[in-house]
């Protein structure tokens, strides 16, 4: 599958969906380079407003809430379009996409527009993509491989579902040797014409259903980061969903297989011997050979997802052709982002662990699974997920359960039929003052030793503006908790 690629912008009506980040950052790209350009946005506050105002200023109009015929901006197709370029969280079934494919007129995301960009500056070569996707870890190892690549001394920049919109990073004046560009199951769908220099698929759990419609449509357009790749298609040995994207995938010839495992490595794999982190793929007789990139302890956190995502990075790095010590020096230079398996404090003997960012149940299965007694604080938004098998993966090492937000029943539903003799308490209350009360009660269930555990497998937004804001909550609880005990 591929996108008609644009030889000209100048003139071309374009109409992008969208007045978040990522919209703006196409809108004002595409109007420099002389598109007529129309945002559209269902939403019409104070915020919208002033967006629509600077865009404006730049030439560009913006349609907002309702139009004077009553329909909403963002489900009419603007008259001439020529193309419509989405924001990742627009769903595929929208009306205002249903007229464009009556219409005939292609719908792209902001990855797509970015990669048909990336050689619109004269003189400038365009950055090769190093590209991951996955349900969990997408963002912890795109830092890492930029940090990795940082300290192999190129130029290079984390981008995509994280920090800078991509499309700005193309466009702009600063000039890379490579990026590490991590690329969401939305992103990916909207992005048909993408081929990356290598990619990796982390894992692949349920999630994202609502959006995607099925756990199937979901992993084709996770394996879609595989298509044209031309050096390596990395996958995850743990996770065999993920090589058989890669088996199912259209590559440059030549493009290589490479595995990544937490155990011993075969040929054309990376893997941990001993402590240490070692490739079998890019050396010289991979079927006797191996060499040394790190160690374990050079992994923050030496958490075993978290090693997971290192040998991930470090095989994307390879394949690009980055020496080992750079490997090892990327992975001791790197610090992961707050919210993810952050260490808060320890109050009374148990240790308060921050992971707001586990927003589903493959991300918390991971975190519980760091860790040998746990209180456990979860709930949220299930975003269609169920909880049975995390529970039941999980049981043997809940002390006690703490549940909050709206989907909590679930949870405690799959807590009573897979672990009925673990203690649960139910929190009704959504106010500002919630997780306070939960992490006094994780508290009271806690006994020296263990660990208070913030994996809420849900996402935030019934309670919380986002997982951050969730995580500083439970972070402002622990230290209220501790200076209770001074």
């Amino acid at each position: 599958m591929g996108s008609r690629q644009v030889t000209s912008w100048h003139g071309k009506n374009i109409t992008v969906a969208g007045l978040g980040v990522s919209g703006i950052s196409a809108a004002r790209a595409l109007a420099g380079l002389g598109a007529v350009v129309t945002v559209v946005d269902n939403g019409d506050g104070d915020a919208h407003r002033a967006r629509a105002a600077e865009l404006a200023g730049q030439g560009i109009e913006v349609r907002l809430g309702r139009l004077a015929d009553g329909a909403h901006a963002g489900e009419v197709l603007p008259e001439g379009t020529e193309l419509v370029v989405t924001s990742p969280g627009w769903k595929p079934d929208s009306p205002l996409f249903a007229a464009a494919a009556e219409a005939g007129v292609d719908v792209v995301g902001d990855v797509e527009i970015a990669w048909q960009l990336r050689e619109s500056r004269p003189g400038r070569k365009a950055a090769p993509w190093l590209a991951i996707t996955g349900t969990n870890g997408k963002t912890t190892t795109t830092q890492m491989l930029a940090s990795i690549l940082k300290a192999a001394g190129l130029r290079t920049a984390a981008v995509g579902n994280i920090g800078t919109p991509i499309v700005d990073v193309v466009t702009g004046e600063e000039e890379y040797d490579v990026l590490a560009v991590e690329l969401s199951s939305y992103q990916l769908h909207w992005a048909p014409s993408l081929r990356a220099h290598s990619a990796a698929v982390l894992n692949l759990a349920p999630d994202h259903l609502d959006w995607h419609g099925s756990m199937e449509a979901y992993a084709a357009d996770k394996g879609r980061i595989y298509e044209g790749n031309a050096v390596a298609c990395v996958y995850n040995v743990a996770d065999r969903a993920t090589e058989d994207l890669v088996a199912e995938a259209d590559v440059e010839e030549g493009c290589r297989a490479i595995g990544f495992t937490l155990g011993a490595p075969g040929p054309s794999m990376l893997g941990v011997v001993d402590g240490i982190l070692v490739d079998r793929a890019f050396v010289e007789n991979r079927q006797k050979n191996a060499q040394e990139l790190a160690e374990v302890k050079d992994v923050n956190p030496p958490a075993p997802h978290n090693i997971a995502n290192a040998l991930a990075a470090a095989a994307l790095a390879r394949a690009f052709g980055v020496e080992p010590r750079a490997v090892r020096d990327g992975l001791r230079n790197f610090r992961p982002d707050a919210h993810r398996v952050a260490h808060v404090d320890e109050v009374d003997g148990v240790v308060y662990v921050d992971d707001s960012k586990a927003t589903n149940t493959h991300a918390a299965e991971a975190s519980l699974a760091a860790f040998e007694t746990v209180v456990w604080i979860a709930g949220g938004l299930a975003k269609g997920a169920t909880f049975d098998e995390l529970v039941r993966k999980s049981a043997k090492g809940l002390r006690g359960v703490v549940l909050i937000g709206a989907d909590r029943a679930l949870i405690a539903e799959a807590l009573a039929r897979h672990a009925p003799e673990v203690p649960v308490v139910d929190l009704e209350r959504t106010d500002t003052g919630a997780m306070l009360a939960a992490v006094r009660e994780a508290a009271r269930l806690a006994e020296p030793g263990d660990t208070v555990l913030l994996a809420p497998a849900c996402a935030s937004m019934d309670m919380f503006a986002n997982y951050n804001k969730r995580g500083d909550a439970f972070a402002d609880a622990v230290r209220e908790l501790a200076a209770g005990k001074a």
